[in-house]
């Protein structure tokens, strides 16, 4: 279930196997920035498309580049914001919902693990203005998801809420169409 990568590090690093992606980059720093012959993503990218904060943290030490790009034109900054709640993560909010509100804090817990991923990418000097092959950034997805914890963050990196994608929409376009006017005053303070 998932992606089936052609590197092992990254598949390693997809699948939260720290001991295995320990392996690989011991045997050989290349492979920190490796690239899957598939889609292009690097280890980087495949633990931030599922938010493996541990995996992350262990790359980052090791050097891993924020800015290499995969076939889509994304970083991994894109994936992790773009990082969504499992199908499996709802239906354990919705069950455990009416118990204590135990599914609430599973709820706040996956959106803080959320922040703390985007930080360290910030903090590693992901390129945060980088648009991907339809030219959105990580502000238009955060825009489209009325991710109002990670937004600030975009733009105290100084992410540019008018970088316009294919479609001719920036990221205040996009607020402003969804009718998200919280976060569209956000984005015409900081432009």
């Amino acid at each position: 279930m998932g992606i089936l990568y052609s590197e092992p590090i990254c598949q390693a690093a997809y699948q939260n196997d720290l001991g295995q992606v320990w392996r690989w980059a011991k045997e050989s720093n290349h492979y920190v920035d490796v690239q899957d012959s598939f889609n292009g993503d690097t280890p980087l990218i495949c633990a931030c498309r599922r938010g493996h904060l541990r995996i992350v943290s262990f790359l980052l030490r090791r050097n891993a580049d924020v800015n290499l790009k995969n076939l889509k034109e994304r970083t991994c900054l894109h994936y992790a914001v773009k990082k969504r709640f499992t199908f499996f993560d709802y239906l354990l909010i919705i069950l455990l919902m009416p118990v204590l509100l135990i599914g609430y804090f599973l709820m706040v817990s996956k959106t803080k693990q959320n922040e703390t991923l985007v930080r360290m990418l910030l903090n590693a000097g992901v390129e945060v203005n980088a648009t991907d092959c339809d030219g959105y950034t990580a502000l238009h997805y955060a825009c489209q998801m009325k991710n109002q914890t990670l937004i600030p963050l975009l733009l105290e990196a100084h992410a540019d809420p008018m970088i316009k994608n294919k479609h001719g929409e920036s990221s205040l376009d996009i607020a402003q169409r969804l009718k998200f006017s919280q976060i569209a005053l956000m984005l015409k303070r900081a432009s």
